[in-house]
């Protein structure tokens, strides 16, 4: 084959660290539109882009250059780094140590694009942590629990 061909739509969330400074509702808008810059950047495509004051999912599809660990790091370290330049507020934010990767069949992507649209409905009746878990189980990923939760 001469070609290198891929379609890998993935599904990222990951936490604010230590709950110290969530995320303002006025910035959200902007934080995720700047995150999808970086997706871009980093030869992906941002699908959708959600969450709610402790964490943030990610639809997007993923490069055939670039691995799933350092596309995290690239949106985590580079929207860090932004969101401090906003406002005095956000002097202490960073992001968790770890993040979630799913994979999302082309099946189900209309499914979890409406999932992702709906987190603040989704998130008055299940914690980030309950919700965390639920995707771990469902995807059968072993984890200890005892640093799950550390950063």
């Amino acid at each position: 084959m001469a070609q290198s061909l891929s379609k890998l739509f993935v599904h990222i969330i990951f936490h604010i660290k230590n709950n110290s400074c969530t995320i303002r509702n006025q910035e959200k808008e902007e934080l995720y539109a700047y995150m999808g810059s970086i997706i871009k950047d980093n030869e992906s495509i941002p699908i959708l882009i959600n969450g709610v004051e402790n964490h943030v999912h990610i639809l997007c599809i993923m490069s055939k250059n670039i691995a799933l660990a350092k596309l995290a790091e690239e949106i985590k370290r580079h929207s860090s780094r932004w969101v401090k330049t906003k406002d005095k507020y956000y002097s202490k934010f960073a992001w968790q140590g770890g993040y979630g990767g799913f994979s999302v069949s082309p099946s189900l992507h209309d499914k979890t694009k409406e999932y992702i649209k709906k987190q603040e409905d989704h998130h008055k009746k299940m914690s980030f942590k309950d919700e965390y878990l639920l995707f771990l189980k469902e995807y059968g990923i072993e984890y200890n629990e005892q640093y799950l939760w550390n950063d």
